[in-house]
């Protein structure tokens, strides 16, 4: 049992270190921005998209989906004999990998919202429930034309939706946990919902 505890906290680091990349800030050190410093503030695609450009964006998007890909397999091979829950290793790498993105620690503990990093997390655990809120999320930017919003709909459904399919008590712990991360680094974006004042995607901000 002792050896279970810390095999979990080292995937956990694990994930947490690699999480921690944000490839934000990383990709706007070569174009010398800091875009924590711009636009939303935030440290993500989105605000990455507003202040630098598509390919920086585009750069995000691979790394930040990569990260989460990464620390999940490296989860998974490092738990796979001592997994007496299903999915173990890849859940605990997972959710390292997303504190780590919104709370880096290699700059200030100030990182993004982890929605990439959450996305490639949930690909890797269950790939249809992942596509399914993929299609949540591109229907409600479709028609609103707001990424946030998009996003703290898929999350706030994504517990739902494992419950509704019988994934287990664990996991639809897990996608409760991961949900609430997403809708909480969402909050000055819910105010801004509320005001009217959010961005909506394509536009740009100084």
């Amino acid at each position: 049992m002792e050896i279970l505890v810390l095999m979990i906290l080292v995937v956990f680091l694990i994930g947490y270190l690699l999480g921690s990349i944000n490839t934000s800030l990383v990709v706007g050190k070569f174009y010398g921005v800091d875009v924590r410093k711009h636009g939303s503030g935030n440290a993500g695609m989105t605000n990455t998209l507003r202040t630098i450009g598509k390919m920086p964006a585009v750069f995000v998007i691979v790394g930040d989906i990569l990260k989460g890909i990464l620390a999940c397999i490296i989860g998974y091979y490092i738990l796979r004999n001592f997994q007496t829950i299903e999915g173990l290793g890849t859940m605990v790498a997972g959710l390292g990998a997303i504190i780590g993105h919104n709370w880096p620690l290699y700059f200030g503990f100030k990182g993004g919202k982890g929605v990439l990093t959450t996305f490639a997390v949930i690909m890797m655990m269950q790939p249809y429930v992942g596509l399914m809120l993929l299609a949540v999320f591109v229907i409600i930017l479709l028609i609103t034309k707001y990424v946030s919003l998009g996003s703290i709909i898929a999350a706030g459904l994504f517990p739902i939706i494992s419950i509704i399919i019988g994934k287990g008590v664990v996991f639809s712990v897990f996608a409760a946990i991961i949900g609430i991360l997403v809708i909480i680094r969402h909050v000055k974006n819910i105010e801004r919902l509320i005001s009217k004042t959010e961005s909506k995607f394509g536009s740009k901000k100084a």
